[in-house]
C-alpha cells in the first residue's frame, strides 16, 4: 500500500511547489517535509520506544500535518492536492489501527 501512497505524495510534492508561487511555495515544501518527518518518526515512537500511546501521539499529528500540506497544497492547484488526499485517508486509518492497539495494551 505505501508504494502507491509514496509515489502519489512524490508526484503531488513535485506538483504543487512548482505551481506554486513566492511564499506559497515554501510553505508547501515545509509542509511536505514536515509530513514525511512526521511519517518516518512514527516507526520511531510506535515500534522504536515500543509505545503505542507514542504512536497514537504521532499519528494524530501526522493526521494534522496531511490536512494542513492539502490545504497548502490546494492553493497551488486542486490536481495536486487530490493526490494527496488518500495518503490522508490511510493515515486516518492508520490512526484508528494505532488507537485500537494502544488500548488493548495500557
Amino acid at each position: 500500500m505505501w508504494t502507491p501512497l509514496y509515489a502519489s505524495v512524490a508526484w503531488a510534492g513535485g506538483r504543487a511547489p512548482a505551481r506554486a508561487r513566492g511564499g506559497q511555495r515554501r510553505a508547501v515544501a515545509t509542509g511536505l517535509a514536515a509530513d514525511l518527518a512526521l511519517n518516518a518518526d512514527w516507526n520511531r515512537l510506535f515500534l522504536g520506544c515500543r509505545s503505542p500511546k507514542a504512536g497514537v501521539v504521532g499519528t494524530l499529528l501526522l493526521d494534522i500535518s496531511s490536512a494542513a500540506l492539502i490545504r497548502r497544497s490546494v492553493r497551488a492547484g486542486t490536481t495536486a492536492a487530490l493526490a494527496l488526499v488518500p495518503h490522508a485517508a490511510w493515515c486516518g486509518f492508520a490512526t484508528a489501527l494505532n488507537l485500537s492497539v494502544a488500548r488493548r495494551n495500557p
